[in-house]
């Protein structure tokens, strides 16, 4: 398997630090608010890395952090007049609804910054203990010109980084790229006591002690979205490694930005979604497809019609794997043709090669869909072994479930017991040959929004 190393902008052959033990360390949400579509990218893309990892025989340790104490939970908590912890958990609870719902694997490790703090204290010492990071009036800060290999993640130049960064004046830095690892307590905020004072921890530091702390050595993989290259990545590496004197992590992933009708995702513009708002009119499994049938690293343009288009993706992915169960429970037994097999065999290492260069989710799902056509065929065949069949679906749930798709299969307990007792009424008249009967439960079904359908495969039940 190769992916993608930020670090080096190459692909590179994936070899684990503890051979078949994989550490992940994903940056997880500030918790002030519910989920964007922007978050959900990263939540669910590095989610079919995981399960990638676990299909291909990985033990993986799955580490994603939630940061409960920061400006904006502050600012939240103040201006609901309630304490930050109240915010901070209210909004990890809606996050594990969200992500659960788009079918996202809870973490190994799920720790919290305030869980977390002797920790990041702990770091911080040895970093001004080594000369890495100063004092003033409370706050603590790092010499990011002290690390030189300071700017290797992002590539840019030291004299860009310090332009950008004069535009934020702090009479007490020694060097505009300084950035603040501890901060002293402001009147009305959460505070923790520290050898430099009462205070919080800087953004950046949270991440360097956690994953110090849940790993103890170098990560394999550190993930997040494109944005968190400069600074959050850049400065988690300064700090990490001036540390420790090890390497913070072997290979970096980063996912692509997701624009909104060809333009930047933001509130002043008005076209700022929330997961929760998408899924509400198209359901979760929609956007998780939207996420995972673009390569990773692609940007993702969010229209309507991306939408409907994935849509109606999922609808022929359902309707196949409803056409082999209904199959399957006519067909005879029987032997899997060699052709099958060739097909069987042809479509997983399509799958797996895609999958292997740099997760490939578009060719991956590709290779579904050569499937799908080759199933859709064997199911309409009645000459098709029971056992083919079952094999097809097998392999069409494996492939599928790489990706974290088809995880609302269960559709008949969608449909109201009312219409399946309908739909049994109408057989028995079809059986009894009172033609006259079963057309009118029928048209009595549609009125209550279903259509039923007789297939050489057996009854066919969809809602229209």
């Amino acid at each position: 398997m190769k992916i993608y190393n930020t670090m080096t902008k190459t692909k590179e052959e994936f070899v684990p630090v503890g051979g078949k033990k994989v550490n992940i360390y994903a940056c997880g949400p500030t918790v002030y608010n519910l989920i964007h579509i922007g978050n959900a990218r990263p939540i669910c893309a590095f989610d079919v890395l995981r399960r990638y990892l676990m299909y291909r025989g990985y033990e993986v340790n799955y580490i994603q952090n939630f940061t409960d104490v920061d400006d904006k939970i502050i600012k939240k908590a103040n201006e609901e007049g309630v304490a930050s912890v109240e915010i901070s958990e209210k909004y990890i609870e809606e996050y594990m609804k969200d992500a659960r719902a788009l079918n996202v694997l809870d973490a190994d490790i799920h720790p919290k910054v305030t869980e977390n703090m002797d920790t990041i204290i702990d770091i911080i010492k040895v970093l001004v203990d080594k000369g890495y990071a100063y004092e003033k009036n409370g706050d603590v800060y790092f010499r990011a010109l002290k690390f030189e290999e300071y700017g290797k993640l992002s590539k840019m130049p030291i004299e860009d980084l310090q332009s950008g960064a004069r535009i934020d004046v702090n009479d007490q830095k020694e060097d505009a790229l300084d950035f603040a690892i501890w901060k002293a307590a402001k009147p009305g905020e959460p505070y923790w006591d520290s050898p430099w004072g009462k205070g919080r921890p800087g953004w950046h530091i949270e991440c360097s002690a956690m994953s110090r702390y849940h790993v103890g050595s170098t990560l394999d993989i550190h993930c997040g979205g494109q944005d968190l290259i400069f600074p959050h990545h850049e400065n988690e590496i300064a700090q990490s490694e001036a540390a420790t004197g090890v390497p913070l992590a072997k290979y970096w992933m980063h996912n692509g930005y997701i624009n909104v009708d060809n333009k930047k995702m933001s509130k002043s513009l008005g076209n700022f979604f929330t997961a929760r708002e998408v899924a509400e009119k198209y359901g979760y499994e929609v956007v998780r497809y939207m996420m995972v049938q673009a390569h990773y690293r692609s940007p993702i343009n969010y229209s309507i019609e991306l939408l409907e288009a994935c849509k109606a993706s999922l609808e022929r992915l359902y309707n196949c794997r409803e056409s082999l169960d209904r199959a399957i429970s006519v067909a005879k037994l029987g032997e899997i043709t060699d052709d099958a097999k060739q097909i069987f065999a042809k479509r997983k290492e399509q799958f797996i090669a895609a999958m292997d260069d740099d997760l490939n989710t578009a060719d991956g799902i590709a290779a579904i869909f050569e499937l799908v056509r080759e199933l859709n065929i064997m199911s309409a065949d009645s000459n098709t072994s029971k056992e083919q069949l079952i094999a097809g679906a097998e392999l069409f749930d494996e492939l599928t479930g790489v990706l974290g798709l088809m995880y609302n299969r269960d559709k008949k307990s969608e449909i109201p017991q009312e219409i399946l007792d309908l739909v049994e009424q109408r057989a028995q008249a079809r059986k009894e040959k009172n033609f006259a009967l079963a057309d009118e439960i029928r048209d009595k079904i549609s009125s209550m929004g279903y259509i039923v359908e007789e297939t050489r495969q057996g009854t066919k039940i969809t809602k229209k």
